[in-house]
């Protein structure tokens, strides 16, 4: 019997993670049907009754799960941290921001800049801004994007910079350009574990996605896609 693994992740991880799921499968013999929301979202369908084996979502949400008795307890572990970058349309004219001056001048010139509406980076970006005394002159240019289409939808000309997660923007290319991650005393990584869930159909074949996921071995496949490890 094939056995079929439900992984229930975050959007801003399948780039990464789509290109390892045909490896383990091949490895194993197992499939893994995967799924795919924005954080929040992942939490709020499992906390509705959502069926999964495999979660990978903020390490926080994976604590709250497993306090609901969603996730098995002990069975959390680190996946890895995924820098926040600004976007821009392929061929875009070069922008420096490797400095808090130059990010916030981007910001300033942009005719209009694009936002994850509902997730994680949208969030934080929305704090940065007020943090910056930038949020006056920036906010009538974000552009609200939902489910996970913020860096498409800059290549499709809807806004002329986005910012998200690198992940998001690599995964987008040919029609988007990663200007660069935010400078360092900006910049807010977000962090993703993994969590097995307490009502699993098979525990040792979701055990063994979580450990090929978390191994050494995927370590360059997962840097090349914008996923760094710890």
């Amino acid at each position: 019997m094939n056995q079929q693994i439900r992984l229930f992740g975050a959007i801003a991880v399948r780039p990464a993670v789509l290109p390892l799921i045909s490896r383990f499968e091949t490895a194993t013999g197992f499939t893994v049907a995967p799924k795919w929301e924005l954080n929040p979202v992942v939490k709020k369908q499992i906390e509705a009754g959502e069926s999964f084996d495999l979660v990978i979502t903020n390490p926080n949400l994976v604590q709250d799960l497993t306090a609901l008795g969603k996730v098995k307890a002990g069975s959390q572990v680190a996946f890895g941290r995924i820098a926040m970058g600004l976007a821009a349309k392929a061929g875009s004219r070069p922008l420096d921001i490797g400095s808090v001056k130059g990010f916030a001048d981007a910001l300033k010139s942009a005719r209009s800049i694009a936002y994850a509406s509902e997730g994680t980076s949208g969030g934080y970006f929305f704090g940065l801004l007020e943090r910056l005394g930038l949020a006056d002159e920036v906010n009538p240019k974000l552009v609200a994007i939902s489910g996970g289409q913020t860096a498409p939808a800059v290549g499709r000309g809807e806004a002329e910079l986005g910012v998200v997660p690198v992940t998001s923007i690599l995964a987008a290319a040919p029609e988007v350009m990663l200007v660069g991650q935010f400078p360092a005393e900006l910049q807010s990584y977000i962090d993703f574990a993994i969590g097995i869930s307490a009502d699993s159909t098979d525990t040792d074949a979701t055990r063994q996605l979580s450990e090929f996921l978390t191994s050494t071995a995927v370590d360059g496949i997962l840097a090349a896609k914008g996923v760094e490890r710890r």
